[in-house]
């Protein structure tokens, strides 16, 4: 599983016991997904409502000031802070804070160029997986063309969700369109060389395009990277017969 896919994973755990009121539980996830440098506003407002819950103010603070200095456009965040810090008798900074949300809820927020609201990081990953699950479905009834163009959909708000790429790609493959699969392992490799899966899917496109030797470089770069990678080694066992 890649960075990507555990953090989602991490992310929709704890929102899932967050709506069930099992919030140690969620705390847990979600502190992970921190652990991890994702710098997602949602993820601290969420802790945030969590420490405010169990009675911790002082946690549930930072966590929306950071949610904050994420997203200073964050109003329910900030409506939070000014909550806690009513808690924790900063009268005067409750004020300050409350006043300044309301006076951001009534500005107009600058928009995208097609005048939507901008997106913040962890609703585009949502939005991007329910684009992929649409994807998973077409694919699923053998329409590899619909599925490409909701898996670049999903791609246009994520780009560097790797594992959406590596679909998109082999959507393309089954619809024909080899080129455009190569392209897009190649991209796949590109954003995440470390990544061992788009390897060897790049590494099999070019073995199927004729690049011979394009294809042994991917599939000896994966071997560096784990000796003890079968498939690749078979793949390259194959190729170098081939040669």
């Amino acid at each position: 599983m890649s960075s990507d896919d555990q953090l989602r994973e991490l992310v929709a755990l704890g929102k899932e016991h967050f709506q069930r009121g099992d919030y140690s539980l969620a705390a847990g996830h979600l502190e992970q997904v921190i652990a991890r440098g994702a710098a997602f506003a949602d993820v601290h407002q969420m802790l945030g409502v969590i420490y405010h819950h169990l009675g911790e103010f002082e946690s549930a603070q930072r966590a929306f000031q950071k949610a904050l200095e994420i997203n200073p456009n964050y109003v329910e965040a900030a409506l939070n802070l000014a909550i806690v810090c009513n808690d924790l008798g900063q009268y005067e900074r409750a004020q300050q804070v409350y006043g300044d949300a309301i006076a951001k809820s009534r500005s107009r927020q600058p928009r995208d160029p097609n005048g939507d609201e901008p997106l913040d990081s962890y609703t585009r990953g949502k939005i991007a997986n329910l684009h992929a699950a649409v994807a998973d479905g077409y694919l699923s009834v053998r329409r590899p063309s619909d599925a490409a163009a909701e898996y670049r959909r999903a791609l246009s708000l994520c780009p560097t969700f790797v594992d959406l790429r590596l679909k998109l790609a082999a959507a393309l493959r089954e619809s024909g369109d080899v080129d455009g699969a190569l392209a897009e392992y190649r991209l796949a490799v590109q954003h995440a060389p470390a990544y061992v899966p788009a390897r060897v899917s790049l590494g099999t496109a070019l073995y199927a395009g004729g690049k011979l030797d394009e294809a042994v470089q991917q599939w000896e770069e994966v071997l560096r990277m784990d000796p003890s990678h079968r498939i690749a080694g078979m793949y390259l066992k194959l190729a170098r017969g081939r040669r």
